[in-house]
């Protein structure tokens, strides 16, 4: 929250709607699918459903992405925080096992350069303090500075033993933490609207529409999790009514949440004030001389972010479990604890890929991987559930109904009006595309514009001709467009990321799964 609102000012509370708008199409879909199939997997059950083997696959391997990856971030944010904390109670620990090395050796750098410019350390950032320290007093072994997240690697362990002996348990940690984090949010909200000045609003996007559109990866990973529901399906009581309303109560709590507080921040710090802030919300109260409040925010981050992975970390295993009862993973990954009745293998497995990388990973392109990866499941979600209406069969066996408004002349007639709308207020857009289409400096960000505006109107075509649900329409449209915005870079790590999944598939999941057993 903190860097989305340092690049689109008080205007990002928009973009949490905005993005909210989207899930809440997706969630309709989960909810379709979750009603129809009541079995663990997420999205990946969904797509097998719908698509067949070797895209389920491929979803699969992303939500490695949406789960065990964001845990990485998560685990990040949860020791900067858990450190900042301990430094506030007098307990000092040293910065060098509170980083990673990537960041370190990036602020070390940044920072000299910064002192032989002529700045003095004490101006410097305290991100780049932190990293210069961090890189100079670290231990060495062969000149190789000895830098890791420790923290992060300690909470993930034990969120992961939590996560190992049931479901349970975990349900009832995480319900006692959200409680906790609920009244210090009502606190934050409630306290902070008394500093709110006004003037901070203005300009509301200060870095205009391109600054708000930065943000698209940072509040996109605000909003991963609302799915995570669907993949304990199996351990509902009711899952045809259960997880469709979980599912919607969570997104309209959260977005009102996300923007009550967005607007609470730069209305007490001015947005500039709050680049490379990785604290915002304590920042925000040490700014008006609530220090004592801002201890009470620290220690509710560390709550709310130990509920986050504790989520995230339940939900990975599961998915594994029913990709390997398909076969496509080696059956350890299904199995299951006799005496806890969890997925064990699975739950160490995704504690190992959490608690490592977590100790070198750097934060910021660990979150923008992850985002691209969670889009990508919302978009083969909201997809799948157009495939499955097709067959009339499906339509009848389904316990959820998602409202239905024909997209037949609406998909079409909303590209027109964009266009228009586009050409009239924001004409720089047209130049800005054309310019650079035609091999500009931001060709990728064009030809990734192109795309989307000709599946758009493939869309649209198909809507005309097969009379489609205008909601997973919408949702197919809006994830799709968000995709767009993630920026060239990340695209190119997602697509090497999914020929290596695809490298796994024929190497090794084509064969052994049930489809190529059973045949």
């Amino acid at each position: 929250m903190g860097q989305a609102s340092a690049n689109g000012g008080p205007a990002v509370s928009l973009l949490f709607v905005f993005t909210a708008v989207s899930c809440m199409f997706t969630a309709f879909c989960y909810a379709r699918f979750a009603a129809t199939v009541p079995i663990s997997g997420s999205a990946y059950t969904y797509a097998y459903t719908s698509f067949g083997e070797i895209i389920a696959w491929i979803l699969g391997w992303n939500l490695l992405l949406e789960y065990a990856i964001s845990n990485v971030a998560v685990a990040i944010s949860w020791s900067k925080y858990f450190v900042d904390l301990l430094e506030g109670l007098g307990v000092h620990v040293p910065d060098y096992i509170t980083m990673d090395y990537l960041s370190a050796a990036r602020y070390h750098k940044m920072a000299s350069e910064a002192v032989a410019e002529g700045k003095t350390f004490e101006s410097l950032s305290v991100n780049l303090r932190d990293g210069f320290t961090a890189w100079e007093t670290a231990p060495q072994l062969f000149g190789i500075h000895f830098i890791a997240n420790l923290p992060a690697l300690i909470i993930t362990v034990l969120i992961t033993y939590l996560v190992y002996i049931g479901i349970k348990e975990s349900k009832n940690t995480n319900n006692i933490l959200v409680v906790l984090k609920l009244l210090v949010i009502a606190l934050v909200v409630g306290v902070g609207a008394f500093y709110v000045k006004v003037d901070n609003w203005s300009p509301f996007a200060p870095n205009g529409i391109s600054g708000v559109l930065k943000s698209v990866a940072a509040v996109c990973f605000a909003y991963i999790g609302f799915d995570s529901v669907s993949t304990t399906a199996e351990e509902c009581k009711n899952p045809q009514r259960d997880i469709p309303r979980a599912m919607m109560y969570a997104l309209i709590i959260c977005t009102t949440l996300y923007v009550l507080v967005t607007l609470v921040l730069t209305g007490i710090v001015p947005s500039h004030h709050l680049t490379g802030v990785e604290d915002p919300l304590a920042f925000m109260f040490h700014m008006v001389g609530l220090n004592g409040v801002a201890g009470i925010v620290a220690a509710s981050a560390v709550i709310a972010l130990t509920s986050a992975l504790l989520v995230y970390q339940l939900g990975q295993p599961r998915i594994w479990m029913t990709m390997a009862r398909d076969g496509l993973l080696p059956q350890a990954f299904a199995r299951v604890h006799k005496k806890y009745k969890t997925p064990s293998f699975a739950t160490i497995m995704t504690g190992v890929l959490v608690g490592i990388p977590a100790l070198f990973a750097n934060l910021e392109e660990v979150i923008n991987l992850s985002s691209i990866g969670t889009l990508f499941a919302f978009l083969l979600v909201c997809g799948g559930v157009l495939v499955l209406d097709l067959d009339p069969e499906n339509q009848a066996k389904s316990k959820f109904k998602i409202p239905y408004i024909n997209a037949r002349f609406i998909t079409g007639g909303l590209l027109i009006i964009v266009m228009v709308f586009l050409k009239i207020f924001s004409a720089g857009s047209y130049d800005w595309f054309f310019a650079n289409i035609s091999g500009g400096e931001d060709f990728g960000n064009a030809f990734l514009m192109l795309c989307f505006l000709i599946i758009w109107a493939l869309i649209s075509f198909w809507s005309y001709t097969r009379s489609l649900s205008l909601i997973p329409v919408l949702g197919l449209i809006v994830n799709l467009y968000l995709m767009t915005q993630m920026g060239t870079t990340n695209w190119q790590r997602f697509i090497i990321w999914c020929a290596v999944g695809f490298a796994i598939y024929f190497g090794y999941s084509y064969r052994k799964s049930k489809l190529a057993v059973n045949s």
